[in-house]
């Protein structure tokens, strides 16, 4: 599964998307994830990605970037602020499987 994760400047994520890929790996699911900037959304998210999650600390754009998104033909979701911390994983795997639909 290709995971894209956008925030502000594309490095607060990193906790959380540390905390993925170790759920990810503990599930068995393959899982690459990629954080990005606001900016570089627009241009990465055509690349074919499963799943876009925007950060909580942005949710204030979500309805913007989730219209590069929609163009892209990804499914986007608005990450819960429960799930975005180093203890969040299995919330957020739970999350980043039901936007990419179970893949």
């Amino acid at each position: 599964m290709k995971v894209l994760f956008v925030c502000s400047q594309g490095m607060s994520s990193a906790i959380a998307v540390n905390a993925l890929k170790k759920e990810a790996e503990k599930n068995g699911v393959e899982m690459e994830v990629l954080a990005v900037s606001t900016q570089e959304f627009e241009e990465e998210v055509k690349n074919g990605y499963d799943a876009a999650m925007v950060a909580p600390q942005i949710r204030h754009r979500f309805d913007h970037l989730k219209e590069f998104a929609d163009v892209a033909n990804v499914p986007c979701s608005l990450i819960q602020p429960q799930a975005y911390s180093p203890l969040g994983g299995p919330k957020l795997l739970k999350q980043v499987q039901e936007t990419a639909g179970n893949k």
